[in-house]
């Protein structure tokens, strides 16, 4: 079957606050989000990936990637993350009714096509499902086949939250690039040993040697 995926993005300066004193996170956070996108791009199983952001410079990045910009509306200032995702999957099925959905995290910047394959091939078995990021606690993509209701509850406890709505866990291994999600330095210096995208990969590159950043190999 085919897919569409869904990809929120703050495209704000105080996105990944959680990176601490490095230098450029509102740069790194657009880089993870375009390699993001770049690796669904890449899949044969993605027919369109529908982001939303209301950030219009890096929305003009995007679209040159083949993206689909939804312009967010932020109308719930309580809870804009899931509300600007409700947003998106109402696009994405409006344009394409007959895929299944994929909302995927705009923080993956190690995502391989492979990976979407692989999650995608487990994710047609259930009219449900979910990936839990590598730590086991929270969520990096929400599944739904074609036609089939659900209600995204990213957060704090994201995994138990959708696992409760009948999201079924997909069996795929904790280092597996759709896991590995960036949050903090930690997360940032594993995704660089594993290896990241052209986009992530120039950004680490180009601020070589800049105070608490990580260093390691890039894909």
């Amino acid at each position: 079957m085919n897919w569409v995926a869904v990809v929120p993005v703050k495209g704000t300066p105080e996105a990944k606050s959680r990176l601490g004193d490095l230098p450029d996170r509102g740069g790194l956070a657009d880089a993870f989000a375009l390699d993001t996108v770049a690796a669904l791009l890449e899949s044969p199983l993605i027919r369109e990936v529908f982001v939303v952001t209301a950030d219009g410079a890096l929305a003009t990045r995007l679209a040159g990637l083949g993206a689909v910009i939804v312009p967010e509306l932020r109308r719930d200032p309580t809870d804009p993350l899931n509300a600007a995702i409700r947003q998106g999957v109402d696009a994405a099925r409006a344009a394409r009714p007959e895929c299944g959905i994929a909302v995927l995290t705009g923080d993956l910047p190690a995502l391989t096509a492979s990976d979407v394959q692989a999650a995608l091939g487990l994710a047609a078995e259930h009219p449900l499902s979910m990936v839990a990021d590598e730590e086991g606690t929270g969520t990096t993509a929400l599944l739904a086949l074609g036609g089939v209701p659900f209600s995204p509850r990213f957060g704090v406890g994201s995994r138990a939250a959708h696992q409760a709505a009948g999201h079924v866990p997909l069996g795929l291994p904790p280092t597996a690039s759709i896991r590995r999600d960036v949050d903090t330095v930690d997360n940032l210096a594993e995704a660089l040993h594993h290896g990241v995208g052209v986009h992530t990969s120039a950004l680490v590159a180009s601020a070589s040697g800049a105070p608490g950043l990580p260093a390691g190999p890039q894909r």
